[in-house]
């Protein structure tokens, strides 16, 4: 069996250092292109192969962006910043760098290039959360680095994508409350606000239609404004009109469902005496509710890590592509919810 070549041969060979091998091999600055090409040439003819640690030496750093609209970093701590300290520890165990950019409204409604990309601080782009449709299509076809939309739809079908299964989740958060035998079952969220919430409004619909509940347009209740994404506590989460109410409501988030808790609780119901509330996210970021809220949690571990490893897939091959990916989350089952009759069947 032969000996295998080191880089102190090549160096011999050619009457330069090791540290001057290693620098040509690995595409380092401090060698000339004329030596360069001579390093490689004789590398090749002695055979020689890079060991396991010089190629994970070899393998470059990227500064990886992550863009969010400003309304969802507002107050307090965010679905959308938990997620970025995930995308952030994901990217260090690549060996690279996440920088986080807040678009503010204004940024956004004014369709502004973000300065990590107008300053070529970055090297790819992640597009996380939904932005008004305008700005979104701008970034999409001006961008001209490897991209990927996280928790959030492209507006172009070849574009890549990581959500997780929100029509999925929410067919099954409202078939269990139809399993607990609720029929009245009304939906916390702006329609149109997100990508997110019509999702997870579909699947609600989808759970109404298959146990042939007809819609109840005055059991939709707003979160937040559809312009802006901004809520405001006595302008949504405005309780149904009239006597009849439902038994329960679904919510496209827990910070929904919490403040829906509280809704109720400061209008004379108990939760869940009176009435169900489930969400969706497994994320809540403040004390309030006491009571455990029933949700099915988004993996924000596994989106994180596919996003990154999708996009130092494309940052190697620009060719490279995945579509949309989707990610299951899972059911939990806290205090929030309560058995009232025998399950509704579908139809």
């Amino acid at each position: 069996m032969s000996k295998a070549v080191k880089l102190a041969d090549i160096a011999q060979r050619l009457g330069v250092s090791t540290v001057t091998v290693s620098k040509a091999l690995s595409g380092q600055r401090g060698v000339s292109d004329e030596m360069r090409t001579k390093i490689k040439q004789v590398a090749e003819e002695l055979g020689y192969v890079k060991s396991a640690p010089e190629k994970l030496k070899e393998r470059r750093s990227y500064t990886i962006g992550v863009a969010v609209a400003e309304r969802y970093l507002g107050t307090g701590a965010s679905f959308y910043l938990r997620l970025y300290q995930e995308l952030s520890q994901r990217a260090m165990h690549k060996n690279c760098f996440a920088m986080l950019e807040i678009v503010s409204f204004e940024e956004e409604h004014g369709i502004r290039m973000p300065k990590m990309v107008t300053e070529e601080k970055v090297d790819a782009i992640i597009i996380m959360g939904t932005f008004i449709m305008e700005y979104a299509r701008f970034l999409r076809g001006n961008i001209r680095l490897p991209m990927i939309f996280l928790d959030t739809l492209a507006t172009e079908d070849e574009s890549d994508s990581v959500v997780t299964s929100n029509m999925m989740g929410a067919y099954r958060m409202t078939n269990y409350l139809f399993e607990l035998g609720h029929s009245k079952i009304g939906f916390v969220g702006t329609r149109l606000a997100t990508a997110s919430i019509d999702d997870r409004y579909f699947g609600y619909l989808k759970s109404l239609m298959q146990h042939g509940v007809s819609l109840r347009e005055d059991w939709l209740i707003e979160d937040r404004d559809r312009q802006t994404g901004f809520s405001d506590y006595y302008k949504h989460y405005l309780l149904p009109p009239g006597q009849e109410m439902p038994t329960a409501f679904f919510c496209n988030s827990d910070v929904a469902a919490m403040i829906m808790i509280r809704k109720l609780t400061e209008s004379g119901y108990a939760v869940p005496d009176d009435v169900s509330v489930a969400g969706f996210d497994n994320f809540i970021h403040e004390p309030f509710p006491k009571i455990g809220i029933t949700t099915y949690a988004i993996n924000m571990k596994e989106m994180a890590g596919k996003a990154i490893h999708i996009l130092l897939h494309k940052l190697e091959n620009p060719k490279y592509s995945t579509g949309v990916y989707m990610i299951a989350g899972r059911f939990i089952e806290r205090e929030s919810t309560k058995k009232i009759g025998l399950p509704v069947p579908f139809i």
